[in-house]
């Protein structure tokens, strides 16, 4: 049942979701499309918000899109064994670990190259900027996003 209905700045203010963020949701078929009033307004319903809530659960807990869209295919079909809603998590438990792991490594990087400067000096003294501008200081490690390439 979709009893209430709620433009979507109301939907975003109950929900604490930005308006951009449902509208994407929306395109990105994580949300339904609302209905349309007479003034073609969006109107959204105790589904859209119950709906939101599972995202912004699931994004809370760094799940990607994809991984939202493949347990929100699931809750769609409630007669499913939840078998593959298990290895989507056990997957993404990995990969957590993974990160825990590469963010480790790169505190171990940053706590190394800020004993490079344990007196303030002149900028042109200093060991941290130094190291940043040779080679010395890159690690071979990948360190995924923060692996030496360019955001």
């Amino acid at each position: 049942m979709n009893r209430m209905e709620l433009k979507i700045g109301e939907l975003a203010k109950r929900s604490g979701c930005q308006v951009e963020t449902i509208r994407f949701y929306e395109k990105e078929g994580l949300l339904p499309p609302a209905i349309r009033s007479q003034g073609n307004y969006r109107l959204y319903g105790d589904s859209h918000a119950e709906r939101l809530l599972f995202i912004r659960h699931c994004r809370s807990l760094d799940m990607t899109l994809h991984e939202i869209r493949q347990l929100l295919l699931f809750k769609d079909a409630p007669q499913e064994t939840c078998t593959e809603v298990n290895q989507i998590l056990d997957k993404h438990i990995d990969h957590v670990a993974h990160r825990i792991h590469e963010l480790t490594e790169l505190q171990k990087q940053l706590t190394h190259l800020r004993s490079h400067c344990n007196n303030p000096t002149a900028g042109k003294d200093c060991g941290i900027l130094h190291n940043l501008a040779t080679t010395e200081g890159l690690s071979s490690k990948n360190l995924g996003s923060h692996g030496g390439g360019c955001h």
